[in-house]
This record gives structure tokens, C-alpha cells and sequence, in this order.
């Protein structure tokens, strides 16, 4: 049992009810011998021991009717209906009468009764002790003064469909009776003096034990006991002398201590309302009514869910308590009506704020349904309060339930001194479960833990793998490098995938470079080629094998190493292989910068994968072999030069090899370039007379123009007949230079004499005297054409032609008329062939494709005559004769032309003509 000391307030204004008309006392009941009363649907209704009802409404008008004869003992309001059920007498003797009176409809002004019944169990005639209704308007239990209880089950409006069974027989009377809904069934609490119990009345045999649960042994006086409301989970409320006792159908709940006598229990708004016998505490005053004393009661209101006295006065002998309206209504024994108002929430609050009974103010707005900001403020004040009287733990408690609408820096000043630490790393840790912590909230909470040292709840806060993030995640990485926490930065940073605090953590803080290579190397392509980018000179100067490694990767085909080579949807078959991911190499060379060996590892690798890689790659390459060892890298670079497929840029490879002075990749360079000039210039340099002879045996059939270049460095040069002879006799061979320019040449050269060129000249003077030979010949001929054609002609003009042929020249069929003829050879036609065949009337069909290309030649001399002196017209009268001349260029008319060499014997009448 729970002994309480419960302390008192006063919650309630009390009220002597006066009549509006008079502003008096109200006194409509003084001459009422009351018997019964209850309250519902907006008015008090009482009974009276003379068989009048009467119903007083808020504006305290009476009305009454007769329902007994003899007198009314019992009255019940429905709550949900407008129904009034009473128990009376109509006759002497003990035959008690059940009515329901149906408020709303009036017969003569008076309730329509819709039912009349007896009250006798077992037709044994006894008083009626209390009776309940169910709402649901099925269910109705009468207790009896000889200990029965009769259950009405069906409509309660009428008789028609209810049915009436007596569930349960006792010796001693029954003083209490209460339905209460549990799930589907219904239960009926049935309480004497002696005996508490609950009965399940909607099963089908409510008589067996089965049914009926025996809740305790000793019961309670008529009067006292009550159902509570949804605040106390409906408990059944028995009150004794000794306590107050709380029950359910299954069994015995909570026990409260109040002692003193009681005579009545009610319920009102979560309060348990008890009419008791007068106490010590206050003074007894003598009432006299009538002639007769009365006795003083106390009546208490008690708040059950709060644990508090919320009101408690004598009153002179209570008939009963109602309420309605929203008030306390007490109906005492000088027939005066007391009213009681509840004071509103704030009230109570203020009056608890004034007596610092915080504790008690958030308990009871909160049952008061306060809202969130009403509560927020007493919290505040209640942690106010305590923080100034020194209890730093408690005000902090209250703090914590003011978050996410008080400030929180209004907290944290009043904390900040390095005394009080520990409560405001444990406001603060409930701002961040709150989430309601901002950046800087998570500094200063990290902060209390450094300077707390308290590793366990670092540990707790940052490194548990569970737990909720509820604070910034890169407050905290930072707050903990700033202390030198770095484990728990690393872990923070790791677990939220924040790669560019957990490499910088690695490498700043901890140096451990290489299990930063081995986080980037399992980050996805992107963040993994930011990141090598960005600190890949680092990791070249401190792990240069595992970067190259990792390099070699991140731009080939790569895959974080945490992640199988092959996926599984892909051997499957249900997704086809990934698009390759492969970084540029290009961009990373600056890397290797202090590290040629690992760079040259690196372009090997990347060469030997991609064929078709970028020329900076090819360049860098052939550069770093120059500069490294290019004797051990000969081979090396010349097979890079000659790959066909190698990218190279061919003028910085040529310039690289060139400033290196490496011979053979200039002269493999310059043959690819088919720079055939250049690589006869070196080896004229050099003075590799074998090498320049052998050049020009090489490409001389490219380029023709070698011999001539190689007989002007022979000519200068002493001692070398042999093989300027070699390169005359190319020359001669060749046709390259005309006779006069070779003597020319050779005619300043010390080491030319004429045994060198003797053979030479001799035998372009064959050459030329052979071919005026031949000129002589065809001008002899010419000349003889050219008589003959003439001849021919004056025979044309003085002698007749005639046309002997017999066949046509198209056809070649015998000739008839009619017939055309030429005097070309002559040409024969049928007309109708020739008039087929012919494209012109006075033509020749046969001779006209000759005669086309004779005069095509004419006109093109006369043409070229022409444009020639254009030209030069042109050009004397033009201001800027270059525009002219590259006006002429753009039209082709200095384009290249096929010449057709003189006849060999015209050749040599020029060579007798130079040598003579």
C-alpha cells in the first residue's frame, strides 16, 4: 500500500448558487425531502422521497412531474441519450418499480414512460440498494437489499425484447454496481461489504464460476464506489476507510492510502470527488436546519494521476455530488446548491509557480493536455529555478526538455565554465540525439571530450558502427585533428566516404602513405584519378613502386580493388561487360618528375597496351632514353623511330635527337621524313664520302637532285677522282645537267683535271653529234614533206581529180549513187552513210579527227601568243605586278608542262654549235 503525503491547493472557487432573477441564494429545494439525484444533458435532476421528480436547468428553472405515489428511491441519467431510468414505489409495501422516461417526448408535460417493470428478484419482494445502465441502452443490473442481482439483458426502452435473470445471490446487500466494456464483452462489477467481483455478463451462461472473477474479499459501503475514466484506465475505484483500491475484471490494481471514513465516491474530469466524515483539521461548526443538527462532511477533490489535494472544504450534510456544465455541483443538507469551478490550467500553474513546486506544474499540465510551448516555459523556469539554487544536475535535466524550441546558447552560457563541463557535455550530447545541433555545437561537445579526456565517450559518440549520425560530420574530423584525435578523425572520415579528409588525415597527420594508396586504390574511377592528381608527387617520392603500380592501373582498365575482376551479372550473361575505365596518362607524367626510372616503367607499360597512344607520351619517352643512357637505349629508341605505329611527334623526335647528336635516330628520322637532302647534307658534314655515294645510289631514283649536290661536294673536295667519276657517271646516265653546267662546276675545282672528266665529255659529244646527225636527217625530210604537199596542192588547183575508189570508206561496200567525195586521200561515202557518220557538211568523216587535233594546236600557239603579250601588258601597267603575277599562278597558266625533247640528231648540231 502506497502512503501519500499529498499536498493540498486550491483548484476550485466555490460558489453559492444564487438565482439570476434575484441575485439571492437559491433556495427551490429548501422544501424537498430529497432522495435521489443525478445529472445529464444540460440540467440536475432530483427525486424526492413524496414520488416528484424535478428538473432544474442552468438557469435554475424548475420543473417536476409525479412519478411514484408512494416515493422515488433511485435515478440514473444516460450519458448518450436523453433517457432517464428511476426505481419507486407506487404502493405500500416493498414493490419497487422500474420506469423509463423519455425526456424528449412529453405526454400532457409530462416524459413519455416507455417502460414500466417490477423490481423483484426471484418474486421476492426487497428494496432496492443501487442500479446501473449500460449506454449501449442493452444491459441493466439491479442490486437488492437481500444480496441479489438482477441482470435486464435486451432493449432497456422495453419490455418486448428484454429478458431479466437473477447472476448472482449474497447474504449481505449489494452496495455497487458498474458495466464496463472490455474488448466485446461486457463486465459487471457487483461489490457488498463483503465481497468484490466481476462478472462477464455477455456469456452465454453467466451463472457458471467460469464467468465470475472474485476481485477481493471485502467490499465497501453503499455509496462508495465508482467507475474512473480513460486517465486511470477505467479502473473500478472502491473506497474504504482505510485506502482506495483499484480494479480491473481480472484482477486487483493500485492501492491508495487515504484514511477516514467515506460515504460517497464520483468522478469528475480525472478527479476522484469523496464525501467524507469531518477531520480534525477543521474546526467543527454546528448546523441546525429544522430543528435538527446536521453534521459537517468533507468534501475532497483528489487528483489521482498527479498525486495532489486539488480541493477540500466542509460542507453540512451532503445529500449528493453532481456535475454538469463543466462545475461540481453539491447539494447539501440546508438545501443550498454549492457550486465548484475549476480554476483554469494557468491559474494552477501561476499558483504552483509561486510555491516552486515545478515538478508538480509539469505534471499536471501535462495531464491538462497543456501545448508543447506552454510546457517548454515551465521546463525553462523549473531549470532556471534549480540552477540557481546550485543544482546544476537537475536544472541541466530540465534544459535537455526545452530543446528544439528554447535557444540553446541560453543554456550553454550559464554552462560554459570549465566547473560545469560535465553538464554541458551532457546538454549538449542531447541536442545532437535531438538533431538539433549545429557546427558549432558538435565543436564544443568534441571539445569536452578532449578536455574531459574522456576516450570511452569519444569512442561512444564518433565510433560506434550502429549508431545514428546526428551531428556534422566534418565538424567533428576537424575538431578531433585539432586534438590530435586522428583515429577517430580517420574513422569518421572512412565511414562516410569523405575521401579527401581521410587521405589528407593519412598523409598529414599519420604519414601512413601507404594505406593511402590502398584506400584510393579501392574508390571508384573518378575519385581515385582526382585524387592521384592531386597527391601523386607525394606518393612517387615516398612509395614510387606501389604509385607506378597503381598508375599503371588507373590507366589501363581499371577496377577498385575491393570489387571482383568480373561481376556476377556479367559471367551470367545477364549484362554485358562494363565500358573500360581508363585515365589519360598524359596527365599524369608531371608526377614522376624527380623519377625518370619509374616514368620510363610507367610509358613502357602504357606503350606496350595501347599502340596508338599519345604523341607526349612517344615524345617523353624518346627523351628520357636520350637523356638516361642513349648508347644502352639505341636499340631501344630506333625501334620506337621505325614502328610505323609509334605516335610520335616526327620534328621533336628529330629535335630530341638533334640536340642529343644521336646519328642514327637523325638519319632514321630523316628518312622517314623523306628528307633525302638532309641526310646527304649530314653525311657531307661528316665527310662520309662512301656514305654519300651510297645515299645517293639510295634515293637518287627519289630524288635526282642528290647527284647533282654530291658532284658539288666532290668538286671541292681533294683526292676523291673515284668517286666523282661514280657521280659524273650517274649524272650522264641520268641526263641531270646539261654538259655546260658540269664543266662549269668542275672548272673550279683543284681535284677536277681532265683525266677525272675526259670520258665524260667524250661521250656527250658522241651523244651530241649522234643526235645532230638525226636533226639533219628529219629536216632533210621535213623539207621533202613539205615539197611534195605543195606539189600536191598546185596539182589540185590545175589539174582534175579523179575518184577511182569503188568502195565506200565507212561502209566499205561497193559504191552507187549517189555518192560524196574528198579530196583528201581521196574519201569515198554512200550519202546516207556519209549523212550518218559526218558531223560536218564539208569534212571528211575519215580525216576530221586528225584535222581536229591539227588545228586544237594552231589554236592553242595562237592562244599562248596571245596570253603572252597579255601578260606582259598587264604587268607593265599594273601598280603591284606581284598581284598579277598571283593572279596568273591561281589560273594555272605557269602550271608544269610535258615538253617533247628535240630528236637526238638535233641535239648534236647543238653540241657541235656550243663546240665550235
Amino acid at each position: 500500500m502506497a502512503f501519500l503525503q499529498l499536498r493540498k491547493f486550491n483548484f476550485f472557487d466555490k460558489e453559492t448558487v444564487k438565482d439570476p432573477e434575484t441575485s439571492q441564494i437559491f433556495d427551490g429545494l429548501k422544501d424537498l425531502n430529497i432522495s435521489a439525484c443525478v445529472s445529464g444533458r444540460g440540467q440536475l435532476i432530483i427525486g424526492d422521497f413524496e414520488g416528484s421528480i424535478y428538473m432544474l436547468s442552468r438557469e435554475l428553472k424548475i420543473t417536476s412531474f409525479t412519478a411514484y405515489n408512494i416515493r422515488v428511491s433511485h435515478l440514473f441519467q444516460m450519458k448518450q441519450s436523453n433517457l432517464l431510468i428511476s426505481i419507486g414505489e407506487d404502493e405500500q409495501g416493498t414493490n419497487p418499480l422500474i420506469k423509463v422516461w423519455n425526456l424528449e417526448k412529453l405526454e400532457k408535460g409530462v416524459p413519455f414512460v416507455t417502460r414500466i417493470c417490477r423490481a423483484i428478484p426471484a418474486n421476492k419482494p426487497t428494496p432496492v440498494t443501487c442500479f446501473t445502465v449500460h449506454e449501449n441502452l442493452n444491459w441493466m443490473a439491479v442490486g437488492f437489499e437481500n444480496g441479489s442481482v438482477v441482470l435486464f439483458k435486451g432493449d432497456v426502452k422495453s419490455d418486448r425484447h428484454s429478458k431479466q435473470t437473477v447472476i448472482y445471490e449474497n447474504p449481505k446487500p449489494i452496495t455497487g454496481l458498474s458495466f464496463k466494456t472490455s474488448g466485446k464483452n461486457v463486465i459487471l462489477f457487483v461489490v457488498t461489504e463483503s465481497v468484490i467481483l466481476s462478472i462477464n455478463v455477455t456469456a452465454k451462461d453467466t451463472a457458471k464460476d467460469r464467468n465470475v472473477n472474485t476481485l477481493d474479499e471485502i467490499g465497501c459501503k453503499l455509496g462508495c464506489s465508482v467507475m474512473s475514466d480513460v486517465s486511470q484506465d477505467n479502473h473500478f475505484v472502491i473506497g474504504r476507510d482505510d485506502a482506495l483500491y483499484f480494479y480491473q475484471p481480472d484482477g486487483k490494481g493500485p492501492c491508495l492510502a487515504f484514511e477516514g471514513e467515506k460515504f460517497q465516491l464520483h468522478w469528475f474530469r480525472g478527479y476522484l470527488v469523496i464525501v467524507g466524515k469531518e477531520s480534525k483539521s477543521f474546526p467543527k461548526v454546528p448546523m441546525i436546519r429544522s430543528g435538527h443538527n446536521m453534521d459537517m462532511h468533507i468534501v475532497t477533490v483528489y487528483d489521482i494521476q498527479n498525486k495532489f489535494i486539488a480541493y477540500t472544504a466542509p460542507y453540512p450534510d451532503v445529500i449528493d455530488v453532481v456535475s454538469e456544465w463543466g462545475s461540481l455541483y453539491i447539494i447539501a443538507g440546508d438545501r443550498k446548491v454549492y457550486q465548484l469551478q475549476e480554476k483554469d490550467t494557468q491559474t494552477k500553474l501561476e499558483m504552483l509557480f509561486n510555491k516552486k513546486n515545478y515538478t508538480l506544474a509539469i505534471s499536471l499540465a501535462k495531464s491538462q493536455q497543456y501545448d508543447q510551448d506552454g510546457l517548454i516555459d515551465i521546463f525553462t523556469q523549473y531549470g532556471d529555478h534549480l540552477y540557481k539554487k546550485g543544482d546544476h544536475d537537475g536544472a541541466i535535466d530540465q534544459y535537455i526538455k526545452t530543446i528544439g524550441k528554447l535557444e540553446a546558447s541560453y543554456v550553454i552560457r550559464k554552462f560554459l565554465d570549465a566547473q560545469r563541463i560535465h553538464n554541458l557535455t551532457k546538454y549538449l550530447q542531447a541536442l545532437h540525439t535531438a538533431r538539433m545541433a549545429t557546427e558549432e555545437h558538435t565543436t564544443l561537445l568534441l571539445n569536452c571530450y578532449t578536455k574531459l579526456k574522456d576516450v570511452s565517450k569519444l569512442d561512444e559518440f564518433i565510433m560506434t558502427k550502429d549508431r545514428e549520425v546526428d551531428f556534422n560530420v566534418e565538424t567533428a574530423i576537424k575538431v578531433c585533428r585539432q586534438a590530435g584525435y586522428y583515429k577517430h578523425a580517420l574513422f569518421l572520415a572512412n565511414k562516410h566516404q569523405l575521401h579527401e579528409w581521410y587521405l589528407k588525415i593519412q598523409l598529414d597527420d599519420i604519414k601512413d602513405y601507404q594505406k593511402a594508396l590502398e584506400y584510393i586504390g579501392k574508390l571508384e574511377f573518378a575519385e581515385a584519378e582526382e585524387n592521384l592528381k592531386k597527391y601523386g608527387k607525394m606518393f612517387m617520392a615516398e612509395r614510387p613502386q606501389e604509385t607506378t603500380e597503381l598508375l599503371k592501373r588507373l590507366c589501363t582498365d581499371y577496377k577498385p580493388t575491393d570489387r571482383p575482376l568480373v561481376e556476377a551479372v556479367e559471367l551470367e550473361g545477364s549484362r554485358s561487360p562494363g565500358e573500360v575505365c581508363r585515365a589519360p596518362a598524359e596527365q599524369f607524367i608531371h608526377i614522376f618528375v624527380n623519377n625518370s626510372a619509374k616514368l620510363i616503367e610507367f610509358l613502357e607499360h602504357m606503350i606496350s597496351v595501347y599502340r596508338n597512344s599519345p604523341s607526349l607520351l612517344y615524345n617523353t619517352l624518346i627523351e628520357l632514353y636520350l637523356h638516361e643512357n642513349k648508347q644502352a637505349n639505341e636499340k631501344k629508341i630506333l625501334d620506337i623511330l621505325k614502328n610505323p605505329e609509334a605516335n610520335y611527334d616526327l620534328d621533336q623526335a628529330l629535335v630530341l635527337c638533334q640536340m642529343n647528336n644521336f646519328k642514327a635516330g637523325i638519319l632514321c628520322l630523316y628518312e622517314k621524313a623523306r628528307l633525302y637532302q638532309q641526310i646527304l647534307r649530314y653525311h657531307m658534314d661528316c665527310d662520309a664520302h662512301d656514305l654519300v655515294i651510297q645515299t645517293c645510289k639510295t634515293y637518287g631514283t627519289q630524288d635526282t637532285n642528290l647527284w647533282v649536290q654530291a658532284l658539288s661536294y666532290f668538286s671541292k673536295k681533294e683526292n676523291l677522282k673515284s668517286q666523282l667519276g661514280i657521280v659524273l657517271q650517274h649524272i650522264d646516265k641520268m641526263n641531270l645537267l646539261p654538259p655546260l653546267l658540269v664543266i662549269q662546276t668542275l672548272a673550279h675545282s683543284s681535284t677536277a683535271t681532265l683525266s677525272v672528266i675526259k670520258n665524260y665529255v667524250i661521250r656527250k659529244l658522241q651523244s651530241e653529234n649522234e643526235q645532230i646527225a638525226e636533226d639533219e636527217r628529219l629536216i632533210k625530210q621535213y623539207q621533202d614533206d613539205t615539197e611534195k604537199k605543195r606539189q600536191q596542192i598546185e596539182e589540185l588547183k590545175s589539174t582534175a581529180k579523179i575518184f577511182q575508189n569503188t568502195k565506200c570508206s565507212v561502209c566499205h561496200h561497193p559504191l552507187d549513187l549517189p555518192t560524196v567525195h574528198f579530196l583528201c586521200e581521196p574519201h569515198s561515202f554512200h550519202q546516207h552513210c556519209f549523212e550518218s557518220y559526218a558531223e560536218s557538211d564539208t569534212e571528211c568523216p575519215v580525216c576530221s579527227v586528225e584535222n581536229r587535233k591539227i588545228m586544237d594546236m594552231i589554236r592553242a600557239q595562237e592562244h599562248g601568243r596571245d596570253l603572252h603579250e597579255t601578260f606582259h601588258n598587264q604587268l607593265e601597267r599594273a601598280p603591284d605586278g606581284f598581284s598579277v603575277v598571283a593572279d596568273y599562278f591561281g589560273r594555272g597558266v605557269f602550271n608544269k608542262v610535258t615538253v617533247i625533247t628535240d630528236s637526238p640528231a638535233r641535239l648534236a648540231s647543238v653540241a657541235n654549235k656550243y663546240s665550235s
